[in-house]
């Protein structure tokens, strides 16, 4: 693949990637950006939401909580805070955070920490299910 590059994707727990792809799209905190092979050195910081690998003929989707991207001679690394792909997302588990969350976010008790936390495991828990939910 002479249009391809070195991706790997690291999680806290593993390496959930590695190997020679054409493209990855990458949820930026300002908007999601696609790196192909020769992209100019980078270092980014991304947010809630798809990460999209492109091989060949074949696209890989994974869940994510957010993290960091560097590329720098055709050599990428995502090191993310959570990452799975739809097949790994636990449905049952996304919908209980979400009812979760939720709920904090609408009680009056809850201090401004608990429903900053409970707005991020919303939108992770929303991520989730709508890639879970995709090709069905």
């Amino acid at each position: 693949m002479e249009k391809s590059f070195s991706l790997e994707i690291i999680s806290p727990v593993s390496t959930v990637f590695e190997g020679e792809v054409e493209s990855v799209t990458i949820p930026g905190t300002v908007g999601s950006f696609q790196v192909l092979k020769n992209h100019a050195p980078l270092i980014a910081s991304f947010e809630v939401g798809k990460i999209r690998i492109e091989q060949g003929q074949n696209s890989i989707e994974y869940s994510t909580g957010g993290g960091i991207f560097e590329v720098k001679k055709n050599k990428a690394i995502v090191l993310a805070e959570s990452v799975e792909t739809k097949d790994q997302i636990d449905v049952d588990r996304a919908n209980r955070a979400k009812l979760r969350a939720e709920h904090i976010l609408e009680t009056s008790g809850s201090t401004f920490d608990e429903k900053d936390e409970a707005r991020h495991a919303l939108q992770r828990a929303v991520n989730r299910l709508k890639i879970a939910q995709r090709n069905k």
